[in-house]
Parts: structure tokens; C-alpha cells; sequence
């Protein structure tokens, strides 16, 4: 399981922001493959992208003065089947990694549903989701 650049960016709250952002990923041909948006602070919001082009989404967000974070975050297709985010979640909890946030987006090769996970330390969260989908394809 990968790791991918997530970008958490400072939005003003009000109608035409979250538009206005988009529109200007899609004038350069960026993708949204995941999106997350919530309350951050009274006329704020928190928006968490993965964009298929992180390069170029950066430039925009840069040339826009946006507000914005970069983070990497833990990339996890589950089997569409009952408790499979259960063995994930509890996989991460045994290995002492707490998911601070989750959200889901679509993988643009295969069209799954993709899971992307807040953690501490993406790369040790990819890892243990790795080894916990091998043992399981071998069950």
C-alpha cells in the first residue's frame, strides 16, 4: 500500500470558494481523486485533495497565494466485502498507529475505491496495510 501527496488548503467559507479552487485545478487539467471538506474555525474550512498531479496542482495553488499544506498520507484499497475496514483499522491500532482522519476517493487505473488515511506515519501505516492485504490473500 503507497503513500500519496495529500494537500490540505485554508478555505474562505462562503459561496463560490471550493468552485473557484476547482475550476482552476480543471483549466489545467488536474484531476481530483479524492476530497474531504469540513469546518476548520468560524469562516473557515479545511479542504483535503489528492490531485493526480501534484506538480502542477502546487504551482496553481502557489500562483492563487492559496493557503495550503502538503502532507503524505496512507493509500489503502480495501476488498468491497463486510469488516474489511475493521481488520485495516485494527491492523494500525496492534501496530500502535492511531488514524487521526479517513476519507475515500476513486483510483484512476481501476476505478476501486480507494481509502486515504491521516496517520502520524503514512509510510509505517502503508507497510503494516501491506502486510495485513498479504496475509490475507493467502487466507
Amino acid at each position: 500500500m503507497p503513500t500519496t501527496k495529500e494537500f490540505t488548503i485554508r478555505l474562505e467559507d462562503r459561496p463560490g470558494t471550493l468552485g473557484k479552487l476547482c475550476q482552476a485545478l480543471a483549466e489545467q487539467s488536474v484531476n481530483i481523486l479524492a476530497f474531504q471538506s469540513c469546518p476548520l474555525e468560524k469562516g473557515k474550512s479545511a479542504v483535503r485533495l489528492i490531485l493526480d498531479n501534484a506538480t502542477v496542482a502546487k504551482s496553481i495553488l502557489d500562483r492563487q497565494k492559496t493557503d495550503y499544506t502538503e502532507t503524505e498520507v496512507a493509500k489503502v484499497t480495501l476488498t468491497h466485502r463486510p469488516g474489511e475496514l475493521a481488520r485495516a483499522a485494527a491492523r494500525l491500532g496492534e501496530a500502535g498507529i492511531n488514524i487521526d482522519y479517513g476519507y475515500c476517493g476513486v483510483d484512476p487505473s481501476t476505478n476501486a475505491t480507494m481509502l486515504l488515511l491521516g496517520v502520524a506515519d503514512a509510510g509505517k501505516a502503508a507497510k503494516v496495510l501491506e502486510q495485513a492485504a498479504a496475509a490475507s490473500a493467502t487466507s
